[in-house]
């Protein structure tokens, strides 16, 4: 058996690890914040314990044989039921949003199970590169991002609108172009969305304002 004072290390290392990556959740005020990612972390570190050393009473017994592995790889899967509910489609903007805190809820239980295995070095490094990865690198990705992002404008009006006027109204204005342009169409509204690169962000917004000045015209996004 595992000395309870082993055990006890093992869980509130588990509860560092996990509420170091949560603070960082938690100062951008997303649902799994500290707390959350403390509960994952200390859950996956029990469910190894109790997997590897929960059941060395029947060790022994005839026919009773232990894989630790069984019940610790469960918590991979399971967590996509957490990841899931963190994981939102906004509409009609279409935009996904929670896929890193998904992404770090599945890390956090991986170093659960790490420390819970006795693997404190492991844990200790993946905490430590998970910070990395969510707080220093994420100025680089955003910069990296804006260089090449392209922005998105969409309308929604009613059917009766032509949508070639608009796409005129928009082409007519200099400094900007589309790459391209989807519709969607139904009995009740017409969807028009347009991608834009390297375009005057000073006329495209002239241009939005015209555009919600029509009556036909319901909704106006646009992404910038």
């Amino acid at each position: 058996m595992i000395p309870w004072n082993e055990i006890l290390i093992r869980l509130l290392l588990a509860a560092l690890f996990g509420g170091l990556v949560g603070l960082e959740r938690e100062r951008k005020s997303w649902a799994a914040g500290m707390r959350t990612h403390m509960m994952v972390c200390v859950g996956a570190a029990l469910i190894m314990i109790v997997s590897a050393f929960g059941f060395s009473d029947i060790l022994g017994t005839p026919n009773v044989t232990l894989d630790p592995s069984r019940i610790a790889a469960q918590v991979i899967s399971g967590i996509g039921f957490i990841g899931a509910g963190a994981i939102l489609f906004t509409k009609p903007e279409g935009t996904i949003r929670g896929l890193t805190t998904a992404a770090g809820l599945w890390t956090v239980s991986a170093i659960g199970l790490a420390t819970g295995a006795g693997m404190y070095f492991a844990g200790v490094a993946a905490t430590i590169l998970a910070l990395i990865i969510l707080w220093v690198l994420q100025p680089i990705e955003r910069r990296y991002v804006q260089r090449f992002k392209q922005r998105t404008l969409k309308i929604i009006t009613t059917p009766k609108v032509s949508v070639s006027d608009i796409l005129k109204k928009i082409e007519s204005v200099e400094g900007i172009s589309f790459s391209d342009f989807v519709m969607f169409k139904n009995q009740h509204e017409l969807m028009l969305q347009l991608r834009f690169e390297e375009s005057d962000i000073s006329k495209l917004t002239t241009v939005i304002e015209d555009l919600q000045r029509e009556v036909e015209i319901k909704q106006v996004y646009w992404n910038r």
